[in-house]
């Protein structure tokens, strides 16, 4: 071997692992898919505080709403993989818009670089006071016999896909309002302009508890602390409804393994502190955690439920 191969090759392999070990020289960007206030960036901006401590660097929550969550998934997929540039995002851009979209801007196994799993959010059916039902059941009567004269909204392809598992499940007919994202649809909803949604637990709890709405049933598996006493979609008579709504954090692909182990280390920490939990838990979300390799296998494993829950509900791509 020559001198000059020689000398480039340990220049290479001192190069390799000092970039992973001074990782971050400058503060990171997290891209946000929701707009500020919503439960996607609530959680984001929870963990960053401890995460900008854990790394030394500041972390700066950038929000980048619009396109279901596409416009901030496209933009990370595109950036450099040197770990400057992070995503938090969720079922909406990562299962919805590859799922739902005939020509999805991105594939989210290929494009990206799983890191941790995040939370489970807390998702809830909700109707405005002036709908004649306090349980699903007389909610899927009530339509049954005003068919079209229920507005539905939506903040996301996760309650896009509720209500047309509902739809599909009962027969019932209602119209649907989307928006970009559910604090934008509370204004309707509240004054009766939109009658019910499914949304999650950050948004729509405080407005529960004032009266203003009346939550008939949660999406997670058990009951929420949120709204203990909303029972379960399950025991409300809708086993069939299924969808799970969690949210992670993701860099863009070829992200090297060291930086997403780091990351996704140090965020599991977080995430296990009592403090940090708690807040979490205030805003209806379960704290996870997972290694990048349980996260990428959960997130394949999802795209395969999503494509059945979609299929079943009579989803067509657009």
């Amino acid at each position: 071997m020559s001198r000059i191969l020689a000398s480039a090759l340990v220049a290479a392999l001192a190069a390799g692992p000092a970039a992973g070990a001074d990782y971050p020289l400058r503060p990171v960007r997290v891209l946000v898919t929701f707009p500020a206030g919503a439960t996607a960036d609530t959680v984001m901006r929870t963990v960053a505080a401890p995460l900008s401590q854990a790394l030394g660097q500041a972390v700066v929550v950038d929000n980048r709403p619009g396109a279901d969550g596409a416009i901030a998934a496209e933009l990370a997929a595109r950036s450099s993989p040197d770990g400057y540039t992070l995503l938090t995002a969720g079922n909406t851009p990562m299962l919805g818009v590859p799922i739902l979209r005939r020509n999805p801007p991105y594939d989210p196994l290929m494009d990206f670089t799983a890191i941790t799993r995040l939370v489970r959010f807390a998702f809830f059916l909700v109707v405005h006071p002036g709908v004649p039902a306090r349980t699903v059941s007389e909610l899927v009567d009530y339509a049954r016999v005003n068919p079209g004269r229920l507005n539905y909204a939506s903040g996301n392809v996760n309650g896009v896909l509720a209500a047309a598992q509902l739809m599909s499940l009962t027969g019932v007919k209602m119209v649907h309002v989307p928006y970009k994202g559910e604090p934008l649809a509370m204004p309707d909803l509240l004054d009766g302009r939109v009658h019910l949604m499914f949304a999650t637990g950050g948004v729509v709890a405080p407005l529960v508890k004032e009266g203003k709405l009346r939550a008939l049933a949660t999406l997670l598996p058990a009951r929420s602390g949120l709204l203990p006493g909303v029972p379960p979609i399950a025991e409300a008579g809708m086993p069939g409804l299924s969808v799970a709504i969690w949210g992670g954090l993701f860099g863009p692909a070829k992200l090297p393994g060291e930086i997403a182990e780091r990351l996704s280390r140090e965020v599991n920490d977080i995430l296990k502190r009592p403090d940090v939990r708690a807040q979490l838990e205030k805003q209806g979300v379960e704290p996870s955690g997972t290694t990048p390799e349980e996260f990428a296998a959960f997130l394949k494993q999802q795209l395969v439920d999503w494509r059945k829950a979609a299929r079943e509900a009579g989803l067509q791509p657009e």
